[in-house]
């Protein structure tokens, strides 16, 4: 028993009081929180692969795949089934226990989802964790999806639901509710968090972190992405985001979802070192891990195996089996995720020789 509770009734007042910390107070309890449900040297770590790239009908200000907005961004078809098991193959020699696929799409075609329920199922195959952000879904979708054996649904907020008409309007609040709960509904976990940095006020930070909390069920993965200012897109002379508002948001997160993993997702090739170990330190857990987040850079993957060993960060590794069958299954796959680790490390090794 831990002594933290999981709530979902916080106040927005509660919320501010906690943002509002003396820093060094705040990340206290953070930390504090975390180590109750997590171990607080491991790091989950995802990889992201765009399986459909640009021309998308939202018009999500902050992002350079919407087809309204000129970016220079061109525009690609659904990858071939065979890239993305290759794409898929090589994260987890790199150590990735997570693989997760993104498409910019409003909601998936009734052409195209045969092909998407193919990757599941094949990258399900080699053992990987898998996540898809393929935008709004239907019941049915939903349905199919979970029998593919889809383990987490991306599908973020974004922001607080005053702030959330000044980012987008091609898609409601309600409809992004919606989603999640289909989501829910269908068995799968769900992936959902937001973007700071966008122009948003500490109260719209506080809302959305109200909203994620107050879910029926936490999201078993909270993304706190910093905006990546794109040239072309309305949000690309947006202010910068003072660094340890950033850093508070990650804590009050773990806060007031203790037992989700709190991702530092977008953002990270804009931060350094120092801000990344102090994020780590206030309960952010799970990590994109490569050199592109769907269309915008992030941090070469040979500097973060170095972070990772600086701080003394592992990766984190897959839970305890319960039964005999699991157990045999669970050792198998521990030695084949210690064999990646080692190669999450002896490659940074072998590049700095």
């Amino acid at each position: 028993m831990t002594a933290t509770s999981i709530r979902h009734d916080w106040t927005l007042a509660e919320i501010r009081d906690l943002l509002a910390l003396p820093f060094n107070d705040l990340v206290f309890r953070a930390q504090s929180v975390h180590r109750e449900h997590f171990d607080p040297n491991e790091v989950q770590v995802s990889t992201l692969l765009s399986i459909k790239t640009g021309a998308c009908p939202e018009d999500c200000k902050y992002c350079p795949q919407s087809g309204h907005y000129n970016t220079g961004l061109e525009k690609e078809k659904l990858l071939e089934i065979e890239n993305v098991v290759a794409e898929a193959k090589a994260a987890r020699e790199k150590g990735a226990s997570r693989f997760c696929m993104g498409a910019a799409w409003r909601s998936p075609t009734k052409k195209d989802m045969p092909y998407v329920l193919d990757m599941v199922r094949q990258v399900k195959s080699l053992g990987l964790e898998t996540c898809m952000t393929l935008g709004m879904l239907n019941e049915g979708q939903a349905g199919e999806l979970a029998e593919a054996g889809l383990d987490y649904y991306n599908h973020n907020l974004d922001t607080s639901e005053k702030f959330y008409n000044h980012i987008i309007t091609t898609r409601t609040y309600q409809d992004r509710l919606d989603t999640l709960e289909t989501v829910r509904k269908a068995g799968m976990k769900v992936c959902c968090g937001g973007i700071m940095g966008m122009g948003e006020d500490e109260d719209d930070r506080a809302g959305l972190l109200m909203q994620l909390a107050n879910l029926p069920h936490h999201p078993e993965s909270v993304p706190i992405n910093m905006l990546v200012k794109v040239a072309g897109t309305p949000l690309e002379d947006v202010d910068d985001l003072d660094p340890f508002e950033f850093v508070r948001t990650i804590a009050v997160a773990r806060i007031v979802m203790p037992a989700s993993h709190v991702r530092l997702s977008a953002g990270r090739e804009q931060m350094n070192d120092q801000m990344q170990a102090l994020c780590f330190l206030a309960g952010a857990n799970s990590i994109f891990y490569g050199e592109k987040l769907l269309t915008t850079s992030n941090p070469e993957a040979d500097h973060d195996r170095q972070l990772f060993q600086r701080l003394g960060i592992r990766p984190e590794q897959r839970g305890e089996p319960h039964t005999d069958n699991e157990r045999e299954a669970g050792l198998i796959e521990a030695m084949e995720q210690e064999r990646n680790r080692h190669l999450f490390y002896d490659a940074a090794e072998r590049k700095s020789a």
